[in-house]
């Protein structure tokens, strides 16, 4: 189901997002009756998890692409750490996935206390972007903490566009009602979005998977949907030639390589839409380098998480901005 002047080869067929989304409401769903038999949420235990050198990369640089990632230096002999760590959980939970919060042995991984150029413990810096930023060392009075958390979450939006999910940690205390869930499918919906689609109505079948991620932020479908019908919309009308000449003309114009990329990802060369961006990146800074990284992590959303091939420019692109 797709736009009858557009091509999508070599890209995620449209027609086959129902199935996907489909399987991973189903995988969503079985995760939501294990938290209603007693297990622990699974994003509530994401909030806070313990990092090494071995998965730094992945657990660490890779994510602050998405969240603001805080790393707690510590070690089993520090005192002052004792009384800090507990409350960086607490206040990691309070902050509800605006930020995660990394724990890290310093005994246990040398290299990355040599890394950060930690002085003594605990120390706590944070990941933004791939890039490593001092917040405080010593066990702050808690008001401190605060202020700098919230500077971190304020300068993570606003310099890198990064806005960590919100993420509910506390279960609901015994004969509460739990809050209510969206309900779904959204058939109606999404038939109206791939009619639209179907009918080359870009706009339509855009606003049709917002009014369902309007509901359900996290539905898997809208999302893979919404994010394939804003680049078809994107490329529409385009003058592929007269796209790909600019960006090679001005490989420094920034905007002209995202506009190539948006090109060769809809004709299918997905490594290439990646590579371009991520050199992007490698090659720019402030304004520039976060407007290459938000469009590479747009056209993530369209190859879907799962594809290898993201995988694989998700740790190119933790090493270009790190």
């Amino acid at each position: 189901m797709q736009p009858r002047n557009m091509s999508m080869s070599g890209v995620v067929d449209l027609a086959a997002v129902k199935a996907a989304g489909e399987a991973k409401q189903k995988a969503e769903q079985a995760r939501a009756e294990a938290v209603r038999r007693g297990a622990p949420p699974a994003a509530a235990g994401r909030l806070v998890f313990d990092a090494d050198e071995a998965g730094f990369e992945a657990d660490v640089l890779q994510r602050s692409a998405e969240v603001p990632v805080v790393i707690d230096f510590w070690a089993d002999w520090c005192e002052p750490c004792k009384q800090l760590g507990p409350l960086l959980e607490r206040l990691a939970a309070e902050y509800a996935g605006r930020f995660v919060l990394a724990k890290v042995d310093v005994e246990a991984n040398q290299l990355l206390f040599q890394q950060f150029g930690v002085q003594s413990i605990p120390a706590v810096f944070a990941v933004v972007a791939g890039q490593a930023l001092p917040l405080f060392q010593g066990a702050a009075p808690e008001a401190q903490i605060r202020q700098v958390l919230d500077q971190l979450v304020q300068v993570a939006e606003q310099r890198f566009g990064i806005v960590g999910a919100p993420v509910s940690a506390e279960a609901p205390e015994e004969g509460e009602p739990e809050p209510e869930q969206p309900v779904g499918p959204y058939d109606e919906a999404l038939g109206l979005a791939h009619e639209a689609l179907d009918k080359g109505d870009l706009g339509g079948a855009v606003q049709a998977y917002k009014n369902v991620l309007a509901d359900d932020p996290a539905h898997p479908e809208a999302k893979l949907g919404l994010a394939q019908a804003e680049l078809l919309q994107r490329v529409q009308g385009v003058d592929p030639r007269a796209v790909r000449k600019a960006a090679a003309d001005a490989p420094g114009d920034v905007q002209a390589q995202i506009a190539a990329a948006d090109l060769d990802l809809v004709g299918g060369h997905v490594e290439d839409a990646f590579g371009r961006l991520i050199d992007t990146v490698r090659r720019t800074a402030g304004e520039d380098r976060n407007a290459a990284r938000v469009r590479l992590l747009e056209l993530f959303e369209v190859i879907g998480a799962d594809d290898p091939r993201v995988s694989a420019a998700r740790t190119a692109l933790s090493r270009a901005l790190f």
